[in-house]
């Protein structure tokens, strides 16, 4: 039994300059593991909530009393129990929350325990954490896969002050042979994307994932300079190199009309639909996003119905990290893919749930990280891990992104007869 000795919380700091919740767990054996909390901007409203303090204090975003919480209720209720069963200890932590969305003690405090309890244990059986990931979700220890990343070049939404409608222009390496390879074919588009917006004016700085803060007229400008950046780069779009968007379309809709406030349009969700399957014709996109609100659910099935035979129709807000919401969007025949993100569920344990209850339906699953990371890793053991195909941190730039990236290739490097996922829609 690795019983579980002490936990620690402390306050650390996110990619945006805001303070969030780090958790250190140490084992009986002496074992350890260490975890932190990432947070989101563009949120779903059934997602697990961090727990802020409020007030003047750093802006509100204080996590005093989400510390308070793992150091008084968590540690007093965790302590002794086995680390190695992830799912006894995520149901207790579940249970003595007791709010649907874990807003008693705090998303974030649960979630950077969650996490470390699972560093603490696969460190006391000496294996690596993508290793005791695989058992606790009942799979093959010995595959050798590993996704593929699906990168930001354009950054726009709440992540880039809605400069433009659509909050992700990405890329996924879909001719790629390797997770470093395809790292380094999409720099090359980055860097070729970065210096055609920097010739023509359009370059406004860094988007909080990393990626370019676009200065577009119109949401399909960024399309088309996506598609000359990639041929710059000297890949062939659709072939070598796919377009993925992260519409997030809950963002702008309201009172059952999409709003394109960068165009002054709006839309009805047929109109929108048709407006993305126009776009799909033009463009190479591979992959959509949150194509349309959060509780649009006839639109999910009319566009999965429509597209979803040629490009993944990813539940993000939608779905949220969510076995039961999961299970509902494919009795109504929306979706083909699911957004996984720990923070957005709560636990490792409802994470693997609904991981594995999108692969039981044959869909496609996406390791996602948030808009304020860390320097932690524990997305990368998650996406290969889980045998996920895919894994979305944010862009080429800045530490707290490249050090996903930079994890996934150590595994790789160090995995025998690595296979790199193959594209494929559902």
């Amino acid at each position: 039994m690795s019983a579980i000795q002490s936990i620690l919380g402390r306050q650390v700091w996110d990619s945006r300059g805001r303070p969030t919740v780090e958790v250190e767990v140490t084992l009986a054996s002496g074992a350890t593991g260490r975890a932190i909390a990432p947070s989101g901007a563009s949120t779903g409203s059934r997602e697990a909530l961090d727990r802020r303090d409020g007030g003047k204090r750093l802006g509100g975003y204080g996590v005093n009393g989400a510390l308070a919480a793992v150091n008084g209720e968590i540690a007093s209720r965790i302590k002794g129990m086995d680390a190695a069963d992830q799912t006894a200890v995520d149901a207790a932590l579940i249970a003595l929350d007791g709010t649907p969305q874990k807003t008693r003690l705090g998303g974030n405090a649960i979630v950077a325990t969650s996490s470390a309890i699972a560093w603490a244990a696969a460190a006391e059986q000496h294996i690596l954490l993508w290793q005791h990931l695989r058992h606790i979700a009942g799979l093959d220890p010995a595959l050798p896969h590993i996704p593929a990343p699906m990168i930001q070049i354009f950054g726009g939404g709440r992540h880039a002050g809605n400069r433009i409608d659509i909050q992700d222009f990405l890329v996924l390496a879909v001719g790629a042979k390797s997770f470093a390879e395809a790292t380094e074919q999409i720099a090359e588009v980055y860097m070729a994307a970065a210096r055609s917006m920097a010739q023509q004016g359009k370059l406004n700085g860094v988007a909080d994932e990393g990626g370019v803060w676009p200065d577009f007229t119109a949401n399909e400008d960024g399309l088309e300079l996506l598609t000359r950046a990639i041929e710059d780069a000297g890949f062939r779009p659709g072939r070598d190199i796919g377009i993925a968007l992260d519409v997030a379309a809950t963002s702008f809709y309201a009172d059952g009309v999409y709003r394109l406030a960068l165009e002054g349009r709006e839309l009805g969700t047929l109109e929108l639909i048709e407006l993305l399957e126009t776009w799909v014709r033009a463009y190479p996109i591979v992959s959509l996003e949150d194509p349309l609100a959060e509780d649009d659910d006839a639109g999910f099935a009319e566009i999965t119905r429509r597209l979803g035979q040629s490009v993944q129709i990813i539940g993000d807000d939608y779905l949220t990290t969510s076995a039961e919401r999961i299970a509902h969007a494919a009795a109504l025949g929306g979706c083909n893919s699911v957004l996984l993100k720990s923070n957005q569920c709560g636990t490792l344990t409802e994470l693997v749930a609904a991981s594995t209850a999108a692969r039981a339906l044959g869909w496609n699953t996406i390791q996602s990280g948030r808009s304020g990371e860390s320097e932690d890793v524990t997305l990368s053991h998650l996406a290969v891990g889980l045998l996920s195909d895919q894994i979305k941190v944010g862009s080429m730039t800045r530490s707290e992104r490249t050090a996903k990236w930079n994890e996934v290739i150590r595994i790789e490097t160090n995995l025998p007869n690595a296979r790199y996922w193959s594209f494929n829609i559902p």
